[in-house]
């Protein structure tokens, strides 16, 4: 893009020019990219000191292949939250850099070809979570220094564009602080320098993973071998020039990669003094194949004497005055900045620490420009979640103490609460002893507020009854015990009361109210006379568990015993004696509904008696052999029917002592 020497011709040459750069791109010119004759590359120390000062970047309004301008910043996981320091020289456009035909002091570039229209240049960066911060700078009489984003990112990768409206072209430079770079792949530079100096476009870095591909480097826009020359310095110091393009065409230089071509290239330019411009709006592209890729540009040394203007510094920390890992800043507009905090974190206070400035509320401070250093603090995230227990007993649900649980890694006992930070945490109980339960949905725990999860026993329980004698002459007496009884080691509240049929009969209380829990039972003892044979029933309440004992009118005597386990088996044990040759025949009946393991018959002799052989019929499927051991009479295994098991009992025993009560387990 053409600069006139002279007022005469400026206004001529520029819409001649912009006129050219508003053409489609011509074919990219091949002219094999040939080293030029071995010389001394002026290769600058580092980016931020490119040969010949600073070379500015430039955004045309109007008639340029390139509406706006794009920089890539990349926040790795490990730079997160380190200052950006993104800072920008003559982002405004200065009316006094190019006037009357003639460049001003400190003339950087910036050129206006129509005087009575507005142009404004807006720098807009955004990243993962939107725009990050937004300025948009008019016009004004001097080169400033200014500061975009002083603050730290977040990981990810956050996009700088330059887009100007009006016509003409404004210069700027650009540089963020270390180890974070600006990349693009297809930019605008101007050239312009009095020095005739080589000055630093671009360094691009080309890995060994591109050996055997093609890497293509494309200027538009020179206007000619007479303007400018371009060439890239290769590693080892080789300078290879490149075609410089006509006014309003590319020109591309394609290269082989080998791998003494592995390492840095800067790519260069340099104002020839046959130039009648006083600069030169070039664009570069930088392609792999047919795809682009990106170069560091940027970096720059601040004139003497520049001064920051609208500097802002913003300081994110949490109560305790620590920085927030992950915290930033957004600027909204020109004048108001809001904290952008890690999820779930709570704006707390704002405050100025210097400047002039207004706080708005904990999450905004609108500022006025100028040297500004601002500070957000905010909380972490956090919130509670209470655990308890209770008992379900029937319809009773009875609150649990000191009930073992795991949450967030800890161990606690019921009643708890727990400060988390916000989530879903699993709880996890721990067995009590004769009931269940089932795993607790997670507790969900939000900022502020706290959430709430019962672990909920399910309580097992049995209930027998045992009626002896319950062989007996017609209306003699009986004596009926109902025990209810756990290993759920927390008292339960129940009552147990008996049902007697007709014929029964007994001056004894029926209901007995109490607790009952491991090593606690409840047991229920009544006299009942019985006239008829039949049977009576135990329930214990809250629960509703039921069970029943016979008794029979006949002689001799005899005894019977019927349990229940809670959501279990059912078996019931029929004791009876007859007179024999020689003591008494015993016979043990025995009825399951289920298959159980290792049942234990409780059957006590007479003091001074002795047992007989024990014989056992049952189902042939069954381990129906019994193991005797003083008392108890063991069945490995039964499956559901009726076992009986007959023994001959030896004693001097009377008959009225010679009938004792039958028990059973499993």
């Amino acid at each position: 893009m053409k600069t006139p020497p002279d007022r005469s011709t400026f206004l001529l040459a520029a819409l001649l020019s912009l006129g050219a750069a508003s053409a489609q791109t011509a074919p990219a010119q091949t002219a094999p990219a040939q080293p030029a004759p071995a010389q001394a590359a002026q290769v600058p120390a580092s980016a931020d000191s490119p040969t010949g000062g600073i070379l500015p970047l430039v955004s045309v309004g109007e008639k340029w292949p390139q509406e706006v301008e794009s920089y890539v910043i990349r926040v790795s996981p490990q730079d997160a939250g380190r200052p950006l320091g993104l800072e920008l020289y003559s982002p405004s456009f200065n009316l006094a850099d190019y006037v009357d035909g003639r460049r001003g002091a400190g003339y950087f570039g910036d050129e206006l070809y129509k005087k009575n229209e507005p142009f404004t240049t807006t720098f807009t960066l955004t990243g993962p979570g939107g725009v990050v911060a937004e300025r948009r700078y008019g016009t004004g009489r001097e080169h400033t220094w200014e500061s975009l984003f002083a603050g730290g990112l977040s990981a990810g990768t956050y996009t700088l564009k330059v887009d100007s409206s009006g016509d003409g072209k404004n210069s700027f430079a650009l540089r963020v602080a270390s180890p974070f770079t600006l990349e693009t792949s297809d930019f605008s530079v101007n050239a312009r320098d009095t020095g005739e100096n080589a000055l630093l476009a671009a360094r691009l870095s080309v890995p060994r993973e591109w050996v055997g591909q093609t890497v293509s480097l494309v200027n538009y826009d020179v206007d000619g071998a007479q303007e400018a020359e371009t060439w890239v310095v290769q590693p080892g110091g080789k300078r290879v020039n490149l075609t410089t393009s006509a006014n309003g065409k590319s020109a591309t230089d394609r290269f082989a990669i080998t791998p003494d071509l592995v390492g840095d290239w800067q790519v260069y330019i340099r104002v020839l003094p046959t130039s009648r411009q006083y600069s030169n709006a070039i664009r570069y592209s930088f392609r792999l194949g047919d795809g682009p890729v990106t170069a560091v540009v940027g970096g720059f040394t601040p004139p003497p004497g520049a001064k920051v203007a609208n500097q802002l510094l913003v300081d994110v920390v949490d109560p305790q005055g620590r920085p927030i890992p992950g915290a930033s800043y957004a600027l909204i507009g020109e004048t108001t900045v809001r904290p952008v905090l890690p999820g779930g974190y709570v704006p707390v206070s704002a405050s100025i620490v210097e400047g002039k400035a207004n706080v708005v509320s904990p999450g905004e401070i609108r500022y006025q420009p100028g040297y500004n250093k601002l500070r957000f603090v905010a909380r972490p995230p956090s919130g509670q979640l209470a655990v308890d227990a209770v008992a379900i007993y029937g319809d009773t649900r009875l609150p649990l103490t000191g009930v073992p649980f795991q949450v967030g890694g800890r161990t606690l006992n019921t009643p708890a609460t727990v400060p988390l930070a916000p989530g879903d945490y699993p709880v996890t109980p721990t067995q009590v002893p004769g009931s269940t339960f089932a795993a607790p949905a997670p507790g969900r725990v939000s900022d502020g507020a706290t959430g709430r999860v019962t672990i909920e026993y399910n309580v097992q329980s049995e209930l027998s009854l045992v009626t002896a004698p319950d062989l007996l002459n017609a209306c003699d007496v009986t004596q009926l015990v109902a025990v209810a009884k756990t290993d759920f080691p927390y008292k339960l509240p129940a009552r147990l009361k008996l049902n007697l049929p007709a014929g029964w009969s007994s001056d004894y209380p029926l209901e007995l109210p109490g607790d009952f829990g491991a090593g606690q039972v409840l047991r229920l003892k009544v006299p009942v006379r019985v006239c008829r044979t039949d049977t009576a029933e135990a329930v214990l309440d809250p629960v509703g568990l039921r069970t029943t004992g016979q008794a029979r009118v006949r002689a001799p005597g005899g005894a019977n015993v019927t349990r229940t386990v809670e959501n279990g088996a059912r078996a019931s044990l029929n004791k009876n004696l007859e007179p024999a040759a020689q003591g008494y025949a015993v016979t043990l009946t025995l009825t399951v509904d289920r298959t159980l393991e290792n049942v234990r018959l409780l059957d006590p002799l007479p003091g001074g008696a002795t047992r007989g052989p024990v014989a056992v019929q049952g189902p042939s499927l069954a381990s129906a052999a019994a193991q005797v051991s003083g008392d108890t009479l063991l069945l490995q295994r039964v499956i559901p029917g009726t076992y009986v098991l007959t023994y001959t009992l030896v004693t001097d025993q009377p008959a009225d002592r010679v009938v004792t009560a039958p028990d059973l387990t499993w």
